[in-house]
């Protein structure tokens, strides 16, 4: 199965060259002020894509998602999967998905560090094969340009727990790439750069 894997796009995802696949995977952020009109030019384009499933979480960007979710959009395809706290299974490939990240609350999916933003990540199944998240764990492919790591601790740990073949996620632009700590396969999807450039390459993976 392969995996074509996008994120942070900002309003930018027309512009994409989007490499065939099985499964075309957003991580978040497909907007930019988090309207309604956004979101939906974001799913028009989504779902018109020739993958034969697609799946996105929102990210810290996205408030209408986090108001409305996809209760809005009927006209979404079934072969488009809408993920927050939950999972979905194709061809025998749990995926798993959640669009918080660690905030004090004002941006969308906002969650404190600790004790709440853990009760999120104890809800991913031990069967996970693929994790999407918007924010990357702590230490891993989040660090900012002046050299800070801002990913999550408690998810970082929860990672460290399951031990999931793929971790794919965004949020900070500038860590673009792949990188294994085994078993788990580490994967910042940003399409972005931190100078909203469109710079990175949509990413492939073999699951």
């Amino acid at each position: 199965m392969k995996l074509v894997c996008i994120g942070d796009t900002h309003n930018k995802h027309r512009e994409i060259k989007i490499p065939i696949g099985d499964v075309l995977i957003h991580v978040g952020d497909l907007t930019e002020a988090g309207t309604k009109h956004e979101t939906l030019d974001f799913l028009e384009w989504f779902s018109e894509q020739p993958h034969k499933h697609k799946i996105f979480i929102g990210g810290n960007h996205d408030f209408f998602l986090e108001k409305s979710g996809i209760s809005e959009f009927p006209e979404i395809p079934t072969n488009v999967f809408y993920l927050e706290d939950n999972a979905v299974e194709i061809e025998g490939v749990k995926f798993w998905g959640s669009p918080v990240t660690p905030g004090d609350g004002s941006w969308a999916f906002h969650r404190e560090r600790g004790k709440q933003i853990r009760s999120h990540w104890n809800k991913i199944p031990g069967d996970t094969r693929v994790l999407i998240t918007h924010t990357p764990p702590y230490s891993i492919k989040d660090r900012l340009s002046n050299k800070r790591h801002v990913g999550c601790e408690e998810l970082f740990k929860r990672v460290k727990q399951l031990q999931p073949p793929y971790h794919i996620f965004g949020h900070i632009h500038n860590t673009y790439g792949k990188t294994r700590i085994s078993p788990t396969t580490y994967i910042n999807a940003s399409s972005l750069d931190d100078r909203y450039r469109l710079l990175h390459s949509p990413i492939i993976l073999e699951v």
